[in-house]
């Protein structure tokens, strides 16, 4: 579902972005191309009845409605309505996407803190990652339309092999009328304290960062049910779609070419096709196109997320990391580096130009030219302009105060200039003794 360009723009070039024009799948054509016919077909309509059907009095007639349209049309404030509203929508979506649950963390965690190479701490720790799993499906499973098909009942879960029959009858016998996605979590806490209490888990601290962990998951599958709880208010989006409509339901009559010898103004030519009227729908239009796919992405457009593959991946990853990787080391040895206190990976000729000197800083790429006779970066003290002496090539700090150059004396002046009386006296004694 999910359309990847990232490659395609990994480089700006010369119509970088052009190449994507000519792309289908996820395109603003897919989701367009039905409105736009409708829209072109509705407009040629008026434009035949106008120029051929109606006689010259109905002609003078619609002539005065399609100026009134057009004028009044204007009033309707699309941009900022939609655009707004877009921005909103957009603002959800990504916060959707940054609320999907992932296993990996809880998955190390656990990996690294069940301890046991017997069957019964395979078993725990092939569990306790299935349950975090399983709460992860039961979420999708109500948000999303692709996996509620793939899993239409609870039987499919247990066929699928994401949860046994006792814990299906368990979860069934729970008296509560709410979503249950949260059951699994529990469950996870109560096989891992007993992997504590069992000594499987070392210590408190190990417990409470894998619990920690789960909270954290626990709290991404709730977000997603919020967010499709609580959607974005109808009155917006009724608002929204009903200004956009509107707005070229009056373009339909007001944006007809009229006849020019009427003299009209604005109407000095006329044309059969209404080229900027066509690409002001195709952006408004496709605007309001790109809101309506994205309030949802748990659905089955081009650019929903892909619950199924993440269902197949946190899987597959979470118990890989438990069970095939538990305490799976490769040979420990001396890298190539070894004695070698700057090591420096060699590139290929394609990758050599992006080899780059360290950056030092900015201020350090200055380049001061020496003054030999004006003594400008020649170090001074503040007790030597206090008593009146010229800059010297080796002074002595006999106050303590840190030295300067003339050149940035005036930076010790900015400082002292809202000080007392001594520094006004230091101030006025630069500027006379050394500009």
């Amino acid at each position: 579902m999910t359309v990847t360009y990232s490659r395609r723009v990994a480089d700006a070039r010369l119509g970088t972005f052009s190449h994507l024009l000519l792309r289908w799948k996820g395109s603003i054509y897919k989701l367009l191309y039905r409105e736009l016919f409708i829209f072109t077909v509705l407009y040629y309509a008026i434009s035949i009845l106008y120029r051929f059907l109606l006689d010259d009095g109905q002609r003078r007639l619609f002539e005065k409605l399609a100026i009134y349209c057009d004028q009044y049309a204007q009033l309707i404030p699309v941009s900022f309505v939609l655009g707004f509203y877009v921005t909103l929508v957009v603002s959800r979506w990504w916060g959707q996407f940054e609320s999907v649950p992932w296993p990996d963390r809880l998955a190390a965690l656990v990996g690294g803190h069940v301890r046991g190479a017997d069957e019964g701490a395979r078993l725990i720790r092939r569990s306790l990652v299935r349950y975090a799993n399983l709460s992860g499906v039961l979420i999708y499973r109500s948000i999303s339309t692709a996996v509620y098909k793939r899993f239409p009942t609870m039987e499919h879960l247990v066929q699928a092999g994401l949860m046994t029959v006792e814990e299906l009858r368990q979860l069934e016998e729970l008296p509560s009328p709410h979503n249950k996605f949260w059951v699994p979590c529990m469950w996870f806490v109560s096989l891992a304290l007993r992997a504590r209490t069992e000594g499987r888990i070392n210590n408190d601290v190990a417990l409470t960062a894998i619990l920690n962990e789960l909270s954290t998951l626990r709290s991404q599958c709730m977000k997603l049910y919020s967010y499709d709880w609580i959607s974005l208010p109808l009155v917006y989006t009724q608002v929204v779609t009903v200004a956009v409509y509107s707005f070229f339901l009056a373009c339909l009559i007001g944006r007809q070419f009229l006849d020019p010898t009427q003299g009209y103004p604005g109407h000095d030519l006329d044309f059969y096709l209404p080229v900027f009227t066509l690409l002001q729908f195709f952006f408004y239009v496709g605007w309001l196109k790109v809101a309506e796919q994205l309030i949802n992405p748990f659905g089955e457009d081009d650019d929903d997320f892909e619950t199924n593959w993440l269902v197949d991946r946190n899987l597959q990853v979470s118990l890989l990391s438990v069970d095939d990787m538990y305490d799976l080391v490769p040979v420990v040895e001396r890298d190539k580096y070894w004695n070698e206190s700057e090591p420096q990976p060699p590139y290929t000729a394609a990758s050599a130009e992006h080899r780059k000197p360290s950056y030092m800083g900015s201020a350090l790429d200055i380049r001061q030219v020496l003054h030999s006779n004006t003594g400008r970066h020649s170090l001074i003290s503040p007790q030597s302009i206090l008593n009146g002496l010229r800059p010297r090539e080796h002074p002595v700090d006999v106050s303590g105060s840190c030295l300067y150059t003339v050149s940035t004396l005036h930076f010790r002046v900015s400082t002292c200039i809202c000080g007392c009386s001594d520094n006004l006296f230091l101030f006025l004694t630069v500027f006379q003794k050394c500009f």
